[in-house]
This record gives structure tokens, C-alpha cells and sequence, in this order.
């Protein structure tokens, strides 16, 4: 199944959400023992609900995307308060902001080196000429 597609199940296991985002069971038990994911469990079996296929989602994206684990728990927190998101996009938003100047900064940082290595390059080119 494309993760991108809806799907209209109810119940999820481990195998089949692993199998789904291209991720091990491992790491679906690992963001459990973080308590991101609640799957229920029938017996020794865990069982996982769409809500937390959608909260899977939502955290993959933000480890894609550069987030920590806190931000990402903090965010999907926000979920359970019910007030229509505001808290939630609020936060979205300082957390977006920061990661934005974080990137922006690294970004002119390997700008810099780019262009240092460019010119460190050059002079060793131009000192092996001489050669």
C-alpha cells in the first residue's frame, strides 16, 4: 500500500506497518517504548489502530525533516488537548521557524566550505603544475 493513500482499516500489525513505510519492526517498537505509538495488545500480539498509522506518518515525516523525537512527542501530544489545533499549529510553527534558521545557517556554512575547498583545490592544482 502507497503511504500516501488512505486506508479505511482499523487494525494494523507490527509486520504490516513496518512493510508499509519501509522501516524495521524494531523501529516501531522503539518509538512504542517512547510512548508515540499505544498499539493494543491481544495477548502477546501488538495491534495497532489508524490512529497510530497516522501518528506514524506524522512521525516519520518530522524525523525526515529534521525534528528530534521531543519536538515530534510534543506535537502529537497536542492531539489529545482538543482545542482545535491552535496550540498545535502554534507550536508547528516555533518548530518550524527554528529548524529553518537552523538549516539556513548550516546552509551558508557548507556554502562557505564549498567555496573553500574550492580555492584550497585550485592552489594544490596549481602547485602540482609547477611540479
Amino acid at each position: 500500500m502507497n503511504q500516501h493513500q488512505p486506508d479505511k482499516r482499523e487494525l494494523y500489525s507490527i509486520t504490516e506497518l513496518a512493510r508499509e513505510f519501509g522501516i524495521s519492526t524494531r523501529a516501531i517498537r522503539f518509538y512504542e517504548s517512547r510512548n508515540l505509538l499505544s498499539p493494543q495488545r491481544v495477548s502477546t500480539t501488538r495491534v495497532f489502530r489508524r490512529r497510530d498509522r497516522g501518528r506514524l506518518i506524522l512521525i516519520l515525516r518530522g524525523k525526515r525533516l529534521g525534528f528530534s523525537l521531543n519536538d515530534i512527542s510534543d506535537y502529537l501530544d497536542l492531539y489529545d488537548t482538543g482545542d482545535e489545533y491552535g496550540a498545535q499549529n502554534a507550536l508547528l510553527l516555533e518548530k518550524v521557524d527554528e529548524r529553518l534558521v537552523m538549516l539556513n545557517t548550516q546552509l551558508a556554512d557548507l556554502e562557505t566550505t564549498i567555496t573553500e575547498l574550492g580555492e584550497i583545490k585550485k592552489l594544490a592544482m596549481e602547485r602540482l603544475a609547477e611540479v
